[in-house]
């Protein structure tokens, strides 16, 4: 598909100016980096404003920008619901309720990732291990945000999808290797206000649909599809019904909170007195995000039968198109660079987390186990892991440009619903109660991902009976189930302990 020449040219500039200021806030954030601590949480004291906007555009990652409003083209009003009221619902109450208690934790037992925090608040470094290899669950996140801005890359520059893979690949995980969080947090409140922008933008764009109002609106996508204007899409693979939608959508929003890259950005504050100016500015903010996936009704009704230039359009390029389609060369610009934004704030985030994950609590501990000399530089070995992700990154993210399940979204969703299923019930138990017994949340954790991927995999239930399987309904299952077991497991050990201090025994 042939790149608009003057957006082409456009993005080219916006290219060479941003990769020096990339550079700027690397350097300036490496020169403070001495330790794979310092490359986690940061030594540098950050404004909580500006720590609250770096969640915002952490949180809001390329599928929020780029892939999801591709389901909002293809499955209209349902998947707005989904997206836009009933996951952000969960998430923004679990990300209030569990911040607080969350970061006391975690700054008592002095915690880089959520697999440290876990194995140091059950004083149990086997539970770290367990959590550092289930942590890896989210390499499908960043191939999904790899492929995003390799289709926007591709189609606004006309280049190559595995040469512009290749150079973004390259680039962002290169320049990770020496900033981390301090750099991080520079480079995502720019991203963030960019992306302000962009999404007043991209909300904008297709007032022109309006002119009848809301009901008019509607009666135009009743005029494509019916089922784009209803509640429930019985034609999508993932809004069907009220359960899907909703409850399963409401229940995986609250667990959702529960991923390194988001729930530890609290542990880059440095008073207890920050923590309700980081929550208003990122929760604010991110509602804004959230509501950048409408755009997907305004591309809808751009591309009525789903093509362009008489070509099917893929649901992971419908977000591309529409902006190269929509916007005018400038504008378009400025898109693109919101775009890339949203992509690149969360990717850092990830390279951020899971690197220190692989280098601390599995690397380490092998090394230890294996009585292995001290490693000279943890802060290089962390480097070579980065090196190591970029390399996966590359070979996944081809696979799924190549062969996506529809959209690699579903890819995604699988490892990433997988990990904070597993992840919700001791993080939630670390936080709220003081003793508990560490088979209590490891037994809740494996019970999650048997039930996730035994769900999916083994076509469990009437939902998990298409070609292309919602990851949504395994995760709220599993969610539940760990849930109750963990319940379950906590009042008999409570009997127990009754029964124990009885006098009559």
């Amino acid at each position: 598909m042939e790149s608009n020449n003057d957006l082409s040219f456009g993005v080219w500039i916006l290219i060479a100016l941003y990769i020096p200021l990339v550079l700027y806030f690397v350097v300036r954030g490496a020169k403070q980096t001495k330790s794979v601590k310092d490359y986690a949480v940061g030594s540098i004291v950050f404004s909580p404003w500006a720590v609250g906007l770096s969640l915002a555009a952490t949180m809001t990652s390329a599928a929020t920008f780029i892939i999801n409003p591709g389901f909002i083209a293809y499955y209209g009003l349902s998947a707005v619901i989904s997206f836009v009221i009933t996951v952000p619902l969960g998430a923004i109450l679990s990300l209030v309720v569990l911040t607080k208690t969350f970061r006391k934790v975690g700054i008592q037992i002095k915690a880089l990732t959520i697999a440290d925090w876990i194995g140091e608040r059950y004083n149990n470094k086997s539970y770290a291990f367990f959590f550092g290899i289930v942590s890896l669950l989210l390499i499908t996140f960043i191939v999904l945000i790899c492929v995003g801005i390799t289709k926007l890359l591709s189609l606004t520059l006309g280049i190559n999808e595995l040469w512009i893979l290749i150079a973004v690949v390259v680039f962002i995980f290169g320049y990770m290797m020496m900033g981390g969080a301090n750099s991080m947090v520079y480079t995502n409140t720019i991203q963030a206000i960019v992306m302000i922008v962009v999404a007043v933008m991209l909300l904008s764009s297709g007032t022109e649909h309006f002119s009848t109002g809301i009901t008019g609106f509607i009666s135009k996508l009743k005029d494509i599809d019916s089922n784009l204007a209803k509640p429930f899409n019985p034609n999508s693979y993932f809004f069907r019904d009220a359960f899907e939608v909703i409850f399963c959508q409401i229940i995986v929003g609250i667990a959702i909170v529960c991923q390194p890259h988001i729930i530890t950005k609290s542990l880059l504050l440095k008073k207890n007195s920050d923590v309700n100016k980081y929550l208003f500015s990122g929760v604010t903010i991110q509602i804004l995000f959230f509501l950048v996936v409408i755009t997907g009704l305004y591309a809808r009704l751009t591309f009525p039968d789903l093509t362009y230039n008489g070509a099917p359009l893929k649901l992971d390029s419908v977000m591309s198109i529409y902006v190269i389609q929509t916007f005018s060369s400038f504008a378009g610009v400025l898109v693109v660079m919101g775009l890339l934004s949203a992509g690149i704030s969360t990717l850092e985030g990830l390279i951020q987390t899971i690197s220190t994950t692989i280098t601390k609590d599995l690397l380490v501990p092998i090394r230890e186990r294996l009585k292995l000399p001290e490693f000279r530089s943890e802060i290089a070995v962390n480097r070579w892991v980065i090196v190591s992700l970029a390399v996966v990154t590359i070979l996944l993210s081809y696979q799924q440009l190549k062969f996506p399940d529809l959209s690699v979204a579903i890819f995604a969703q699988n490892g990433v619903y997988a990990f904070f299923s597993s992840a919700f019930v001791p993080v939630l138990l670390g936080s709220f109660f003081k003793k508990i017994p560490v088979y209590i949340p490891f037994s809740a954790s494996v019970v999650a991902l048997i039930v996730h991927f035994g769900m999916y995999y083994g076509r469990i239930g009437s939902y998990m009976q298409l070609t292309v399987r919602n990851p949504g309904i395994p995760s709220a299952m599993a969610i539940l189930t760990s849930t109750g077991l963990a319940l379950f497991l906590i009042l008999l050990y409570n009997l127990q302990n009754r029964k124990s201090r009885s006098p009559n025994d």
